[in-house]
């Protein structure tokens, strides 16, 4: 297989995820707990503020990719709307289930968590194989 699936591209992508994931979820945990924001709301005010982020420092470290066009961004708005609803889709209904007996607060701050991580797995094969994908080596 020409394209590893763990190599320097991977460990800058866990870098920039990092900072993504520290800025993202610290909108959505402080709307929902502090500011009293619906599940919704703040988990896709996470991915809003987050995507943009996680654009940029892809788009420029990670991959390397200086051409302006518009059907890349096009690309990265499928991929975050498509991994978005697929990880909240499922994490939520699967976290309500196994934890039928807690509180909502409890089970829908599990779920956000849940569903950043199945958003995070989902999203690196996106970019990295759809949105920004290139038929060359290493960046």
């Amino acid at each position: 297989m020409k394209n590893k699936i763990i190599d320097k591209i991977t460990l800058k992508f866990l870098l920039v995820g990092i900072i993504n994931t520290l800025v993202g979820n610290s909108v959505m945990f402080l709307l929902y707990n502090l500011c009293s924001v619906g599940y919704g709301l703040s988990t896709a005010a996470n991915y809003v503020v987050g995507s943009i982020v996680s654009y940029f420092l892809n788009k420029y470290y990670t991959f390397k990719q200086t051409k302006k066009s518009a059907k890349e961004v096009l690309k990265f708005i499928i991929n975050i709307v498509l991994c978005y609803a697929i990880a909240y889709g499922v994490a939520k209904p699967l976290v309500y289930l196994i934890l039928s007996g807690f509180s909502k607060t409890l089970k829908d701050n599990l779920a956000m968590l849940a569903g950043s991580g199945i958003f995070i797995v989902l999203n690196y094969f996106g970019q990295r194989f759809f949105a920004f994908k290139t038929d060359g080596g290493d960046r």
